[in-house]
């Protein structure tokens, strides 16, 4: 995918409020499941402490490697309830964000941070209850000498991530559903928990998933034999 390098979007079409709160209450899993097993980042990204989650919309920064410029670029674009989402040009685990930054993107709103890179000062992040998640934790310290650009589509861990998507992460993973399916994607994720409370109880009773999903017909054909 061609990067443009330089630019800031100050204008971006955000996915609904009332969307974005309602994929809140799912976790990754169920989100990933009701949008086709689709636009899960790659596992590597992970919180960088227990209990982190988040889930607001996109604003999108592209790094290069060791050079943490483009985020303070980025802070003043925010809205209350955006998740900074970070790739980089290339592949790099330098410390980018630390407890200086969250203190900047917290004044702005943001609701957390999800970075193809390394971050700092976990300790500092926990107590502040910021979430982010990241590709590294590293000490690693960067410059501030070299543009990227802030608000374009970029690939993070794998994903494609455009302006004003609504980003999901807890820790089971990153999701990326796109702003125009939001709405869609929510309805999906409240009908497969309801299903899934159904079958919960079904399981709990003791019936087996053979026979919930009716299995045994179908593993008789494929030619599953018991042997006594």
């Amino acid at each position: 995918m061609m990067q443009e390098l330089g630019v800031v979007h100050t204008n971006i079409t955000r996915a609904g409020e009332d969307a974005v709160k309602a994929l809140s209450a799912f976790g990754v899993s169920t989100v990933h499941e009701a949008m086709g097993r689709l636009g899960l980042m790659r596992p590597y990204i992970r919180p960088v402490y227990p209990g982190a989650t988040l889930c607001g919309t996109a604003v999108t920064v592209l790094l290069q490697p060791g050079d943490n410029w483009m985020l303070h670029v980025a802070a003043e674009q925010l809205r209350p309830g955006d998740v900074v989402v970070a790739g980089c040009t290339t592949e790099c685990e330098d410390g980018f964000f630390g407890e200086l930054l969250a203190t900047s993107l917290r004044a702005q709103g943001a609701a957390g941070l999800v970075i193809d890179g390394g971050c700092r000062d976990v300790a500092a992040l926990q107590a502040m209850d910021f979430p982010v998640f990241s590709r590294a934790i590293n000490s690693k310290g960067t410059v501030k000498a070299t543009l990227g650009s802030v608000n374009i589509p970029v690939v993070c861990a794998n994903a494609l991530v455009t302006p004003g998507d609504v980003v999901i992460a807890d820790v089971d993973g990153v999701v990326v559903v796109p702003a125009a399916r939001a709405a869609e994607v929510a309805a999906a994720a409240r009908k497969r928990e309801e299903n899934e409370e159904a079958k919960r109880g079904r399981f709990a009773a003791g019936e087996l998933g053979l026979d919930i999903y009716n299995m045994r017909g179908p593993l008789e054909a494929a030619g599953l034999r018991y042997v006594d």
